[in-house]
């Protein structure tokens, strides 16, 4: 990098930092005009949007979220599928490898987008849905949005194709299918640490599911 860049680049990361030191002086300057009623009014508007999120997540919780569950087809057919707006379902199988990188980082999301339900199911003990859902992939995630089938996200091939994607990705490709309530950027995949992948071009509000005749297997 040059001497000028340089130069460029650290004026204007200085300009950035003072205009959000100046944004958080005159928050502060504004608080300590307030008067006690003030305050107090901001208080209690905080108090209840904590309380309403903890309400919230009570009622997920109680409905069995929060966690990364197993389901059989049986029990998701029969109840489990229809008690959530919003349901991820892991099709596993358990000779394969990649399954366990999926399920790893399923743990990790589903107590951190808890208004979505995260299972997984045996692909090989539920013909019925794979074959509903054009599943003959493994792993594959299948993405429900208000209990209708949205998308499914194929083997590895929206993560980058390999095995070594970060679980940032992940929640990416999730954010696109509107399952969970992402917040970061759906523009593209995030890259972290030098990460980089070819990523499968993902049809705005399309499903896609059944991508090829034979499983996504390491064995």
């Amino acid at each position: 990098m040059s001497g000028h860049l340089e130069a460029a680049v650290e004026a204007s990361l200085l300009q950035a930092a003072q205009v959000a030191e100046q944004k958080i002086d005159d928050e502060i300057k504004r608080l300590e005009e307030m008067d006690d009623e003030g305050l107090e009014q901001i208080r209690q508007k905080r108090l209840a949007g904590m309380k309403k999120e903890q309400d919230a997540k009570f009622h997920f919780m109680r409905m069995g979220h929060g966690t990364y569950r197993e389901h059989t087809e049986h029990e998701f057919l029969k109840g489990e599928g229809s008690k959530s707006d919003n349901v991820v379902i892991h099709f596993y199988r358990p000779t394969t490898e990649r399954c366990q990188i999926v399920d790893r980082y399923l743990h990790q999301l589903a107590p951190k987008y808890y208004a979505t339900r995260f299972c997984r199911i045996d692909a090989e003990k539920a013909k019925f849905l794979c074959d509903r859902l054009k599943i003959t992939v493994i792993p594959s995630i299948a993405c429900f949005v208000k209990k209708l089938h949205k998308d499914t996200i194929v083997g590895f091939d929206d993560l980058g194709g390999r095995d070594d994607f970060p679980i940032e990705v992940l929640e990416w490709r999730l954010g696109l299918s509107k399952v969970i309530n992402y917040t970061g950027d759906c523009q593209g995949p995030i890259q972290k640490s030098g990460y980089s992948g070819i990523f499968m071009p993902v049809k705005k509000g399309g499903i896609r599911g059944g991508g090829g005749d034979s499983d996504d297997d390491d064995d």
